[in-house]
């Protein structure tokens, strides 16, 4: 153990290496979806007309965050730089960290890794953020702390902090295994570690504690279902009697705000009022953005949508599962996913495999003019969303202007 007082996380983005820095950021930059954002997010060739949504690709979140991994690797060139997990949920991204020397630590901080780090090791906390216990074991290490941990999370986290002040069990609309449900899920336990949490993904789960609230599902039913979503020692006929909805910031907007009205109907039914109900909008405005975006779109008369972003990102999904409902949809990672006409590789968010698909009907018929939406979640840089352009041209035979 170090019993030396825990070091500060350090900024890392400095004036002498801003230059550098922005050079190595400006990689993910296109020119060409520049230009066709300049032309009214529209791209009209002799048999290809492309749409890009209002509101795509990196959000402000994280830019900061890539720019501080960046800016991390520039000041210590020395030292062994650690991020834990992937910095953000994109492989071109985390690509071209992993070729500057970063090395990476489980999310398991169990593991052996974590105890042979020690003062001359430097760890990047993700976007996401880490769960308390894990940030603890880092401060005892005397490890020189980089935090990324974007701001929205932060919000979610003071919300939840709040409620577990009040004796408040959070209700946090998110995936249990997924990085930042995971940290919101330690801090709803509040300073004194008491607090309590259940997480739910959908509206099917979010039903069944609606069931128990009402008398409607019994106490072994109910745990048998959520026992490794909640916290240690939870008790739901103790901890559901007054709730706080909080969410993981990238999830489905009408999808929690379909869970926020059933969970407030089911204390209103068993209270008589929903005195013991509380929420808070913690959608992150570029979530919220983008799915706005790409509903105004998906109003167009269009043959098919492309979705890009990493297979693993949680707002890409779900902008995938938007268009899905309502036209022909591919989500892909990278250009490379094109092959041909024929074969377009693509991720199937249900089954979760990639599966092969061509292009729609009619698209080998060069004199018909395709309409294609595209849009990428907030993890995806814009120079894969040119290259993913390019390569759709190339496969319909046109020329870029």
């Amino acid at each position: 153990m170090n019993d030396k007082k825990p070091r500060r996380p350090v900024n890392v983005r400095r004036p002498e290496i801003r230059e550098q820095v922005e050079k190595d950021v400006g990689r993910y930059s296109s020119e060409l979806v520049d230009r066709i954002r300049a032309n009214g997010n529209c791209l009209r060739m002799e048999n290809l007309e492309l749409y890009l949504a209002d509101a795509f690709g990196f959000c402000d979140g994280v830019k900061r965050a890539i720019e501080i991994a960046y800016s991390a690797c520039r000041l210590f060139p020395d030292k062994r730089i650690w991020l834990i997990g992937e910095i953000i949920h994109n492989p071109e991204v985390n690509a071209q960290l992993d070729a500057l020397g970063m090395l990476h630590l489980p999310w398991n901080f169990k593991d052996p890794l974590y105890d042979a780090l020690g003062e001359d090791d430097v760890v990047i906390m993700p976007a996401f953020g880490v769960p308390v216990p894990l940030r603890e074991l880092l401060e005892e290490r005397g490890v020189q702390l980089v935090d990324s941990t974007c701001g929205n999370v932060i919000k979610v986290w003071q919300r939840v902090r709040t409620y577990a002040a009040a004796g408040v069990t959070s209700v946090i609309h998110g995936k249990a295994r997924h990085e930042e449900s995971m940290a919101t899920a330690s801090q709803s336990r509040g300073k004194d570690g008491k607090g309590n949490y259940i997480v739910i993904y959908n509206e099917k789960e979010a039903s069944l504690v609606a069931d128990f609230i009402c008398g409607k599902l019994d106490k072994a039913t109910f745990m048998e279902h959520f026992s490794a979503c909640v916290s240690p020692g939870f008790d739901p006929e103790l901890h559901l009697q007054e709730i706080g909805l909080a969410n993981q910031t990238t999830m489905l907007k009408s999808e929690t705000a379909r869970i926020q009205e059933m969970l407030r109907a089911a204390v209103v039914a068993r209270d008589g009022s929903d005195a013991r109900f509380h929420v808070f909008d913690t959608i992150c405005d570029a979530t919220q953005d983008r799915q706005d975006a790409l509903f105004k779109l998906l109003e167009q008369d269009l043959d098919a949508m492309m979705i890009i972003g990493g297979y693993n990102s949680s707002n890409t999904t779900h902008l995938a599962q938007i268009a899905h409902s309502r036209v022909h949809t591919y989500f892909v990672k990278s250009a490379d996913c094109l092959e041909s006409v024929q074969r377009i590789r693509c991720y199937d968010f249900e089954a979760r495999e990639e599966t092969e698909q061509p292009l729609p009907a009619g698209a080998a018929d060069m004199q018909r003019v395709l309409k294609v939406g595209i849009t990428a979640g907030a993890s995806c840089p814009a120079n894969v969303i040119g290259q993913v352009i390019r390569r759709l041209a190339e496969l319909r035979g046109c020329n870029l202007p």
